[in-house]
């Protein structure tokens, strides 16, 4: 079977395979990685490099003459002081090959068609300059590609003569990441211009006498990034120059390496062409969730509501493919939930304004038992406030006029003690997407929680700076928080009700919309205990919270199964690909 028949023959597969980056709980950001042309992809680049791409031609002058010639070439040039005389490396052992090669080719290594291996220097920042020459640094590098990544460039002014002449670029230079992310790549194309490198990449230069991209390529593959895997060293990952040289890389005929380098192109153009399919494919789905679901809450009675649900029913099974439509159904159930569009309203249940009284009443009592500080008088919602309509019995109310509300603190670090027990001291960073709190880096004793702010089980958090402003949780471990987060401890609000009610997305843009600071949002304290929320009667409370629970499993079992079919389906591509190779 050709290689383009292995795409073609297999489209739902490549195309089907896919990962999808899980979000527990109640938020959102489900992302899709398209696994299975990733794999195609490397796929592709394997077996260009194990000769079972294109097919051989024993007219081809083998890659041993090629060697020969290419050693020779670098003798001369030895002795014309242009290259230093390179190591003598040892020959590459049986057990070292990990595959065997077709006639023709020959195992070598980097070394072998390289002229020139060095990393580049250091103290360049005392060069920069807003023009001069290029300077290439890893942000320009790519992974699984040899592009150059030109969005954010800076420039050098090298002193004439300077030590960094030496990594001074040539068009068809190999720029490669030498320290932590190891084996990134950077193609340098023909009229580039002057250009160096920092010490964190190093430049390989092909011999003259087989300088193409097939070299390139191998870089980007399985076999190569195996290798780049190999040497792990330090807490940052390095590799040497030496381990660069020492680098096995299977050569094929000149010729071969030109056919390779055209059927690879051809090849990634048409996987380019599957990704942008399923990209547009993808895109027409979200608008096609987007529009049948905003029609639920736009419905304006019952009735209407019945018949926008009728037809997101009626298509359910290819709406809901993808953990992005699965999340946006999660958010519409949490803003019906919150309108009192979910469940039926019974007008025997105590209303949401005698509940607020309730409230003010506990908290006097609590007042008045030195147990809190008397708090401010609560927001009372405006016309603005109401963004829509809520049933007979509900109420807008503050956030303030729903429990205790407080804004955390950090402990003195310089305190030792307080940082030495066992209470959970959170931050932003604890608070998940999906509404759960992760386990924290730092804990509290006693004497610190005291100097910190404490949350019980319950309670609910809020994030109040930054590019994760809005994220909230339920408190479910006795815990401490930090000055980022805001607390609101419900009284007589049923924690899960007031949980799903400062999920939906209009609450986070109600923070939004009343933070100062573009690049750093933040909203204090005040401004956010007077954001208003609806409050239906306590007894709806609860049956909302199990309507919502119910409905939440369902989407959770939808998300197993997208999950299932796309670990199978990944299997197969990755079974397929194995089949191929081997």
């Amino acid at each position: 079977m050709s290689a383009r028949d292995l795409i073609t023959d297999h489209l739902d597969l490549w195309t089907g395979a896919v990962t999808f980056r899980s979000t527990a709980g109640r938020g959102k950001n489900g992302k899709i990685e398209l696994t299975g042309i990733k794999k195609l992809r490397e796929l592709i680049l394997e077996l260009a490099v194990r000769g079972k791409l294109v097919d051989q031609d024993p007219n081809d002058e083998p890659a041993s003459v090629l060697l020969e010639k290419i050693a020779e070439e670098k003798a001369r040039l030895v002795r014309e002081g242009k290259i230093k005389k390179p190591k003598k490396l040892p020959e590459i052992a049986e057990e070292d090959k990990p595959f065997e090669l077709t006639d023709g080719w020959a195992w070598a290594r980097i070394w072998d068609i390289s002229e020139l291996i060095t990393s580049g220097s250091r103290d360049w920042a005392k060069h920069y300059s807003d023009y001069g020459a290029i300077f290439i640094t890893m942000g320009n590098l790519s992974r699984g590609d040899y592009k150059l990544r030109l969005d954010n460039i800076r420039y050098v002014s090298p002193p004439a003569g300077g030590e960094g002449a030496r990594t001074s670029l040539q068009a068809g230079d190999l720029v490669v990441s030498i320290t932590g992310d190891v084996g990134n790549l950077g193609l340098i194309p023909e009229g580039f211009g002057e250009a160096y490198i920092n010490q964190h990449s190093c430049l390989v230069r092909f011999s003259s006498l087989c300088r193409n991209r097939y070299h390139a390529e191998f870089f980007r593959s399985p076999s190569a990034k195996t290798q780049f895997d190999e040497p792990q060293r330090g807490v940052k990952n390095s590799f040497r120059l030496s381990d660069m040289g020492e680098m096995r890389i299977p050569l094929p005929p000149l010729q071969e390496q030109h056919r390779i380098v055209e059927k690879v192109d051809e090849l990634m153009a048409l996987c380019d062409r599957l990704e942008q399919q399923v990209g547009d494919q993808l895109e027409a789905h979200e608008v096609l969730v987007d529009t049948l679901l905003d029609a639920l809450t736009r419905s304006a009675d019952a009735e209407e509501l019945s018949r926008s649900w009728a037809r997101v029913a009626e298509h359910f099974d290819t709406l809901f493919t993808t953990e992005a439509s699965i999340d946006k159904l999660k958010q519409i159930i949490l803003q019906l939930a919150v309108m009192g569009r979910l469940v039926e309203q019974d007008p025997n249940d105590e209303s949401a304004s005698v509940l607020l009284e309730r409230i003010e009443e506990a908290k006097a009592r609590l007042v008045n038992k030195g147990k809190i500080k008397k708090p401010k008088k609560p927001h009372f919602p405006s016309d603005q406030d109401k963004i829509f309509p809520l049933p007979g019995g509900w109420e807008w109310a503050s956030i303030a006029s729903t429990g205790i509300t407080s804004t955390g603190k950090t402990p003195s670090t310089k305190e030792k003690h307080f940082f030495d027990g066992d209470i959970p001291f959170i931050g932003p960073g604890q608070i998940t997407a999906g509404g759960e709190v992760t386990q924290p880096e730092k804990f509290l004793s006693e004497t610190g929680l005291i100097e910190s702010e404490e949350a019980v089980p319950n309670d609910l958090v809020v994030v109040c700076i930054g590019g994760s402003i809005g994220k909230c949780a339920k408190i479910h471990t006795r815990c401490g928080f930090n000055q980022q987060i805001n607390k609101v401890c419900p009284i007589l609000v049923h924690p899960d009700y007031l949980l799903s009610t400062l999920s939906t997305d209009f609450v986070r843009q109600s923070i939004l919309e009343k933070s100062t600071g573009s690049a750093t949002p933040i909203i204090n304290r005040s401004k956010w205990e007077a954001i208003c929320i609806p409050l239906p009667p306590i007894n709806e409370q609860h049956r909302i919270v199990e309507k919502v629970d119910e409905l939440m499993a369902l989407c959770d079992q939808l998300k197993a199964r997208l999950t299932e079919a796309g670990e199978t389906r990944t299997h197969l591509a990755e079974a397929m690909v194995d089949q191929a190779v081997n």
